[in-house]
């Protein structure tokens, strides 16, 4: 069995924080598989950010090989690719209804979050996800 994040192998205590996400499309209400996933991290406010890698989503809309993040983590930014998801879920439904909005056929293209985080906890951040809108919150 691994360690939890709050814990580890040896007596010493976790010096770094740990995320994961999920993405559930509403529109359909299922997950959005196929989503590509970025993860950045940066050590204070004003530092830079550093990519670390990125995954896509499965088939239950979870990320489950994101990065680790380096220690001295303060903030973490997950950037998701949904555009090439709403195009194929367009393509894959030619018969329905035009959109009410006659503008590009994605009104959101990527959604970037940020978030603060402490050493020794665990972060999990669903992503609620439609044409037209989406909402962030940490879950458990």
């Amino acid at each position: 069995m691994s360690p939890s994040p709050s814990t580890s192998t040896s007596d010493s205590p976790i010096t770094t924080a740990s995320v994961s996400t999920h993405i559930l499309d509403t529109s359909v209400g299922r997950p959005a598989r196929g989503v590509a996933v970025h993860l950045a991290a940066r050590a204070g406010r004003d530092a830079r950010w550093r990519a670390l890698g990125g995954s896509a989503t499965d088939a239950d809309g979870r990320c489950k090989d994101l990065p680790a993040l380096p220690e001295g983590t303060t903030h973490v930014r997950l950037d998701f690719a949904v555009e090439p998801y709403f195009q194929a879920q367009a393509d894959a439904q030619q018969d329905a209804p035009a959109n009410r909005d006659s503008g590009p056929g994605v009104f959101f293209p990527e959604v970037a979050i940020t978030f603060a985080v402490v050493p020794g906890e665990h972060y999990h951040v669903p992503l609620l996800l439609n044409p037209f809108g989406y909402s962030v919150y940490r879950g458990s």
